[in-house]
């Protein structure tokens, strides 16, 4: 016999793991059978509507999920209208969607129908050009010490979860490290998108760079080593970098982790 006020069983798990698995399991129903309800949720999965609320607050929390009014089709009864659960694009991106696969395809056909490496390195070039224009005036504002850090910070903003730091050991100069990358499955295949980052990082920061090691050659961190000027800072932005030196550089050490 049931005590009175007992929890039902579903409630009483409290693990992280058990209830990340849940929440897993919540947002791939939103996903299979798009915006939901509680009761849909509870029906479908199982569980009491109080256990699927505490799992939507906390997806909600974290940006996955988002609440909204329930569309109404024909006549508006009285009341308010029911609330539906949905996923918002960073849940989606959470689940497999094949974007990396399609970006190597497209890379393929380039490198194979529109004039081989060289068009998927100018593509490159040119895919950064565009989402580096964002960075420069950051960059630009800062003081010449603090450029590397304003680097990392737009950086961040885009995903890529990056720090400066000072250079270990012996080196004069900096580390900028990127601890995230979106497109480090594509960029396994085609380094020319590793070679064309650490070109625009040295024409943003305005010094030849050397590229340490990449998330996309197996490296738990994508590293940079900015070294230091002759005043003890980079020179200043300019207008283009020396490609031999930031191509062969990322080529010669992409492998290679500081740490």
């Amino acid at each position: 016999m049931k005590n009175v006020g007992e929890a039902p069983r579903e409630e009483l798990v409290t693990g992280s793991r058990s209830d990340r698995s849940t929440r897993d399991r919540v947002a791939r129903s939103l996903l299979d059978h798009g915006p939901s309800t509680v009761a849909d949720l509870a029906g479908r999965l199982g569980l009491t509507q109080a256990a699927v609320r505490r799992h939507l607050d906390a997806l909600v929390a974290e940006k996955v999920v988002a609440a909204r009014e329930k569309r109404v089709y024909g006549a508006r009864s009285r009341g308010r209208p029911a609330k539906v659960f949905a996923l918002t694009d960073c849940g989606r991106d959470a689940f497999d969607q094949s974007y990396d696969s399609l970006a190597v395809d497209a890379l393929r056909w380039i490198e194979r129908h529109a004039g081989g490496e060289a068009a998927v390195a100018a593509f490159a070039r040119d895919r950064i050009g565009h989402q580096a224009e964002s960075y420069r005036a950051a960059v630009a504002a800062a003081p010449p010490d603090g450029r590397t850090a304003a680097l990392a910070k737009a950086l961040s903003a885009d995903g890529y979860a990056a720090v400066a730091r000072s250079a270990p050991g012996a080196q004069q100069g900096e580390q900028l490290c990127q601890h995230h990358c979106p497109v480090a499955h594509v960029a396994e295949q085609f380094p020319q998108l590793c070679e064309a980052e650490t070109e625009i990082f040295s024409e943003l920061l305005g010094t030849h760079v050397q590229r340490l090691a990449t998330i996309a050659h197996g490296d738990g961190v994508c590293t940079t080593f900015i070294p230091q000027g002759p005043r003890g800072a980079p020179d200043g932005p300019r207008t283009a970098p020396h490609p031999q030196t930031t191509s062969s550089a990322s080529t010669r050490t992409a492998g290679r982790n500081p740490a």
